[in-house]
């Protein structure tokens, strides 16, 4: 897997005052107002005495010690991403700490080893489940710890990531797979850097015929070879048997049930299916949200 190799004193180049002009967060007035408080304070930091004089939030301050060291993230209002992607809007949150723990599990079980499994389809019993949300938010913490992610929809039922990342959906996965087009239409994103989104594209009548083909696999051997970690968004397991295929194209899945709403026998099916599919699931998360 790719890493950063920038160091914290070369990514903290520019000054929190710099980034929250630029922003739009501080007028230059004010950020030198801060720093002359700052001078007589002595021993002050920057963000400390501009959230003092009342001039900057909590929330402010940290999204400019983001930007400083590198780590992309968002503030509501100022994107198209649904802010139901907590992990580009909350990184402070016990949410995206649970994802960051996903992410180091997942990193341990099969994506730092050589060799091992770099593609992951999300995948779930029910609907309702929240499988959208945390195959998005899992592929956000994961370029943000500078892994090259594509997150790819493979739901050709009810597909949303275009809705979440708000991007184009007139064309994708769908019609990759069904030779509708030649160029694959991934769309790296400018907020989130390191990552970069398959939407779904139309819903097409024969969804299990082209997840399960030849095709997908071959875009999935030919993706692998350019982005460190995949993350694949999967339908209801339940309803249909897309999730199955797709999973064993991939070679792992992560399992999301959620508390108080998934049927236990339904769990239970899913995961003996991931067996006879010969499915290594490699995490469960129980959601309770």
């Amino acid at each position: 897997m790719r890493t950063s190799n920038a160091s914290a004193s070369t990514v903290a180049k520019r000054s929190l005052g710099t980034i929250l002009v630029e922003s739009g967060k501080l007028t230059v007035e004010n950020a030198d107002y801060i720093l002359g408080v700052q001078g007589k304070q002595g021993g002050v930091r920057f963000g400390e005495a501009a959230r003092m004089l009342g001039l900057l939030t909590d929330d402010d301050i940290q999204f400019a010690l983001a930007r400083q060291y590198g780590y992309p993230c968002l503030r509501p209002g100022e994107s198209g991403i649904s802010e139901e992607l907590v992990a580009a809007y909350q990184p402070r949150s016990q949410q995206v700490e649970a994802l960051r723990a996903l992410r180091s599990q997942l990193i341990q079980r099969c994506l730092g080893r050589e060799g091992t499994i770099k593609s992951i389809a999300i995948v779930g019993p029910g609907r309702r489940e929240g499988r959208s949300c945390l195959a998005a938010n899992l592929a956000i913490v994961f370029s943000q710890l500078g892994q090259s992610t594509l997150l790819i929809d493979a739901d050709m039922r009810h597909g949303r990531q275009h809705q979440l990342f708000d991007v184009g959906n007139s064309v994708g996965l769908s019609s990759v797979l069904s030779e509708r087009i030649e160029t694959v239409p991934v769309v790296q994103l400018t907020d989130l850097a390191a990552l970069s989104i398959l939407p779904v594209g139309p819903l097409p009548p024969n969804p299990q015929e082209l997840l399960g083909g030849i095709n997908f696999l071959n875009l999935l051997d030919k993706f692998s070879t350019k982005f460190d970690v995949i993350i694949i968004d999967t339908p209801a397991a339940a309803d249909y048997a897309d999730a199955q295929m797709i999973s064993a194209q991939a070679g792992g899945a992560v399992m999301l049930v959620r508390q108080d709403h998934t049927n236990v026998k339904d769990a239970n099916e899913l995961r003996e299916q991931m067996r006879q599919f010969n499915v290594s699931v490699i995490g469960a998360v129980l959601s309770e949200f």
